[in-house]
C-alpha cells in the first residue's frame, strides 16, 4: 500500500503591505481637530497687561437717534422738534462732536419727500454719518 499525499492548497500569504486606511482616517480626524481648536488658541493667549495711570478710556460712538413718525413729526432723542428747532439741534451736535451718527427711525408710512428732507437738514447742519434704523423681519417656519 503506497500513501500518497493529499493535495492541499496553499494558505494565505501573509501581509507585507501597511494598510493605509485607518491611517488617513486618524489623519483627516486630527486636521479637523486642529482646524477647529486653532482659533480658540490665538485668542487664549493670557498677558498680563501693566496698568498706566495716564491713558484715557476710548468713548463710544456717540449718535443721535432721529425720528419721524407717521404724521411727519420729527423726534430728537425721543423730544418732537419743528423745522427751526431741529435745524438748530442738528447743529448744536454737529458744533459739539462733528463725527456723531444719525440714526434715522421713519414710520413705513412716511412719504420719500419727508425722510429725504430730514436727511438734507442733517446734512446741512454738518452731519454727514446716518444709519437707518428698520425692524427684522422673522421668517415663519
Amino acid at each position: 500500500m503506497t500513501f500518497g499525499r493529499l493535495e492541499r492548497t496553499p494558505g494565505p500569504q501573509p501581509m507585507s503591505e501597511i494598510n493605509m486606511t485607518p491611517l488617513v482616517d486618524v489623519m483627516l480626524v486630527l486636521v479637523v481637530i486642529f482646524i477647529i481648536t486653532a482659533p480658540l488658541l490665538v485668542s487664549a493667549v493670557k498677558v498680563d497687561l501693566p496698568n498706566v495711570p495716564g491713558a484715557a478710556a476710548l468713548h463710544a460712538p456717540r449718535f443721535l437717534m432721529l425720528t419721524v413718525d407717521r404724521h411727519g413729526q420729527t423726534f430728537v432723542n425721543d423730544q418732537l422738534m419743528d423745522a427751526p428747532a431741529l435745524s438748530s439741534a442738528l447743529r448744536q451736535a454737529a458744533d459739539q462732536h462733528p463725527d456723531t451718527e444719525v440714526r434715522l427711525r421713519a414710520d413705513a408710512t412716511v412719504p420719500y419727500g419727508r425722510v429725504v428732507e430730514v436727511m438734507g437738514l442733517t446734512h446741512q447742519a454738518g452731519l454727514h454719518r446716518i444709519g437707518f434704523v428698520a425692524e427684522q423681519v422673522r421668517a415663519v417656519k
